[in-house]
């Protein structure tokens, strides 16, 4: 039986009504894919402090997180992740890569041109049309 894993992504804008995208580095699984940072959610957290926290260690700037935007379950080869994406706003700093090997701000309009994971694609369906 494969693992679940239980993870949560944040729909940053900033704004210029631009949303922030994290690109996995080459040792990271599902290196070379685009994505909402995050990561997973530790035990006794909620799916919120967890993104918190996240920003916090991967990207050294605050958030503040806002209405959930998508819920999607998607199985990858070797585990199953439950992905949670939620709005966020920049309460402190500016995003910086600790582990990524690339970020971006992108519009609305261009979110669709990056190569996301395929969990993350339900999400950016859901932003690239406005619904969220």
């Amino acid at each position: 039986m494969k693992k679940t894993v239980h993870v949560v992504g944040a729909i940053i804008e900033n704004e210029n009504n631009e949303i922030f995208c994290a690109l996995r580095g080459l040792e990271m699984s599902l290196a070379g894919y685009w994505e909402f940072p995050g990561g997973k959610i530790e035990a006794g957290e909620t799916p919120e402090q967890a993104l918190a926290r996240e920003i916090r260690e991967e990207f050294n700037c605050s958030i503040e997180v806002g209405d959930k935007v998508e819920d999607t379950i998607y199985e990858y080869e070797n585990v199953i992740v439950r992905l949670e994406t939620y709005k966020a706003k920049l309460i402190e700093g500016q995003p910086v890569a600790v582990e990524h090997a690339d970020t971006r701000w992108v519009s609305r309009k261009e979110i669709t041109g990056l190569n996301f994971a395929p969990a993350d694609v339900p999400a950016v369906k859901k932003i690239e049309f406005g619904n969220s």
